[in-house]
């Protein structure tokens, strides 16, 4: 690119690499950390046996749920960033989020992943190709490892009294249990493998990621495939997830997020210059298998109480 009165553009795919490198130590860390937990929670066996897992017993452990979180949400962010790159589009390389909080509650050590698109995306087929690529990037690493963790979970009774958390069952979940471990008997249920409960999240994460709103991978599909009308689906969604907040408490931060980006950002997506060209038909195959996968992926009330226990 030429260079004119002394100046020249800011190279592209500069990233202080240090910062992504310790980020996703930390949220290595976390992660790991959180895993234990959940792989001395799924070996106590509803709480049934006491489980004391020495500090590297419980690390490596906990490996079976930091390694699926993190290579599902870095499958996600780089099949954002890939995209990018092949469309010449500036863009950071992932930031993780670690997350660890000394309450006993259900964690996920991480608050995810995400990268920075750095200057305007020109055209709506670009647009749809690196809006898609993330979730299509991690779907693909999430349905295996959902099925290898749940062949490694099992099922058993339920204790008569047993306090703790109900995790949602996205449909590929129930189909996963299913199909390798049956249908539960009366008082009994899954104990999920932390492998399982990774993939869980790489679930939810990606439904997060495909609700058609604003900035967030489904609002850019939305935008790609529907142009200015994309707007009206952003409103009719924000309702939803207002409803989902009286559904299940556990929805009240990410709607939260989600109103705050509509003020911040607005409800118009940002205009390409070939906003009323429709896409290709390949990409709306590709549009529908998103909703596909928002499908499999989503639960109503992906946290909730449990408390009590059989009558």
């Amino acid at each position: 690119m030429p260079e004119f009165y002394g100046w020249s553009p800011r190279p592209k795919f500069r990233d202080r690499r240090w910062l992504h490198l310790v980020l996703l130590l930390a949220t290595i860390g976390t992660t790991t950390i959180v895993g234990g937990m959940h792989y001395a929670s799924f070996a106590s066996d509803f709480g049934s046996a006491d489980v004391s897992l020495s500090t590297p017993a419980m690390l490596v452990s906990g490996l079976w749920y930091s390694a699926t979180v993190l290579t599902i949400l870095g499958c996600h962010e780089l099949g954002h960033y890939l995209a990018c790159r092949y469309y010449d589009v500036d863009a950071s390389l992932p930031f993780f989020i670690p997350f660890l909080i000394p309450i006993p509650i259900f964690q996920t050590g991480t608050f995810g992943a995400f990268i920075r698109i750095r200057e305007p995306i020109p055209s709506k087929r670009m647009l749809f190709d690196i809006g898609i690529a993330g979730p299509l990037a991690g779907f693909v690493i999430a349905v295996p490892a959902m099925f290898i963790g749940m062949a490694m979970s099992n099922v058993l009774p339920v204790p008569p009294m047993m306090d703790g958390i109900n995790l949602g069952e996205p449909l590929l979940l129930k189909l996963a249990a299913h199909l390798l471990l049956g249908t539960p008997p009366p008082g009994y249920d899954v104990n999920l493998h932390p492998m399982s409960v990774g993939a869980w999240f790489g679930l939810i994460a990606t439904s997060l990621n495909l609700f058609p709103i604003g900035q967030l991978d489904g609002g850019h599909i939305s935008y790609a495939v529907l142009g200015r009308k994309s707007s009206h689906v952003t409103l009719v969604m924000i309702g939803c997830a207002l409803l989902l907040t009286w559904f299940s408490p556990s929805w009240m931060v990410w709607t939260g997020l989600m109103v705050v980006m509509l003020f911040v950002f607005g409800r118009h997506h940002p205009r390409t210059f070939d906003e009323e060209v429709p896409l290709d038909s390949r990409r709306m195959w590709l549009a529908l298998f998103a909703v596909v996968m928002f499908i499999l992926c989503f639960t109503p009330a992906p946290i909730q109480p449990f408390s009590g226990g059989l009558p």
